[in-house]
């Protein structure tokens, strides 16, 4: 999100793509290429290539094939408009693939995705796993983070972050709708448990309070990184591997925040009327079961895992550090992009607007 290793430093992060179905956003199309039949015993999977694609291989790919002798190919990048396509079409360039809550729910309500019900014994999987027939494997959050010299009284919640009175300065959060809403409801003083579907009106007048005050509406992990870093602004909601980078360059010392951080979700999914589809469920069960290659997964590419069985695999130092942590999750919020699928085109174009105005 920079979801993954070191994603941040990518223009186009895993984090920020995942998260594009919460704008109604249509990812990036894959190549064509040739189909196996559907004897083959193989596998096709979307994926982001690069560095995240050689962990998820390392870690959690290889394991599947040594224990089932079911071969992995990839194509990448995700794409969800291949997704659909396929669908139509019956070319299937992959069977399998990785999307975010939107995404799945999206997709979900679309018709696009096999049912793990009956081919995933959920009774083997944590609970939550299965989100909209998509197996939440790990997650990443937008949190706080601020100049503690500047504020040495310390900054709780996002009701401080709304505060300018008690706390001025320079702020920034990300253009994204679906993320800022949350966080402008939640500074308004709406519960976690009473958050989706959004109040539109009432999320635009508590972001009305803080307009003039946001120095800069950022689009990619690096940049909100750097201007925290550089002490371009004094605080800013960003990304938890963000947050950390720059805590560990910035001059100042830098305090993170987890009360309130909007956790994301990424999510396996087979594709529907796949001929390898249950090559598809195989994988997800496996993923779903392999807790500590997921743990593995995760440090490498600076997610958070969602199975709890894969803290037990992962150092106390790095768990403390990881969205996920049972201690942060419990403060956290989940996004939930099926209760915001209605609003999707509307939260989407208003905001948009809104900041360009």
């Amino acid at each position: 999100m920079e979801m993954f290793k070191n994603a941040s430093a990518t223009p186009l992060s895993r984090r920020a793509v995942l998260g594009a179905g919460l704008f109604g956003a249509a990812m990036l199309a894959s190549p064509s290429i040739r189909r196996a039949s559907a004897e083959e015993n193989a596998l096709y999977v979307n994926t982001w290539g690069g560095d995240w694609e050689a962990s998820v291989k390392k870690f959690l790919f290889e394991p599947f094939t040594a224990d089932t002798g079911i071969e992995i190919r990839t194509v990448s990048p995700i794409s969800f408009a291949k997704l659909a396509a396929q669908k139509t079409t019956g070319v299937y360039e992959f069977d399998v693939t990785t999307l975010g809550v939107a995404d799945v729910a999206r997709a979900n309500g679309a018709g696009l995705l096999e049912t793990l019900e009956g081919h995933v014994d959920t009774s083997k999987l944590w609970e939550g796993a299965i989100y909209e027939n998509g197996l939440a494997t790990h997650g990443f959050a937008t949190q706080m983070a601020y100049n503690a010299a500047k504020f040495p009284e310390g900054l709780k919640n996002w009701s401080d972050f709304f505060n300018v009175e008690k706390f001025p300065g320079n702020r920034s959060l990300q253009r994204h709708a679906a993320r800022v809403l949350a966080i402008a409801l939640l500074a308004d003083g709406v519960p976690a448990d009473q958050l989706f579907p959004y109040d539109l009106d009432r999320a635009f007048a508590s972001l009305d309070r803080i307009k003039d005050h946001v120095r800069v509406w950022w689009t990619a992990g690096p940049q909100a990184r750097q201007i925290l870093t550089d002490g371009e602004v004094d605080m800013a909601g960003l990304w938890d591997s963000d947050a950390f980078g720059a805590k560990e360059a910035s001059k100042e010392p830098i305090e993170i925040v987890w009360d309130q951080a909007v956790v994301d979700k990424a999510c396996w999914i087979v594709a529907k009327d796949s001929p390898r589809a249950e090559n598809g469920f195989k994988l997800i069960s496996h993923i779903g079961q392999n807790a500590e290659g997921l743990a593995k997964f995760c440090i490498a590419d600076q997610n958070g895992p969602m199975n709890p069985k894969s803290f037990d695999f992962i150092p106390a130092e790095v768990a403390a550090r990881m969205p996920t942590h049972p201690e942060h999750l419990a403060r956290a919020v989940m996004l939930d992009g099926a209760k915001l699928l209605p609003q999707l085109h509307e939260l989407s174009t208003r905001f948009e607007s809104w900041v360009g105005i």
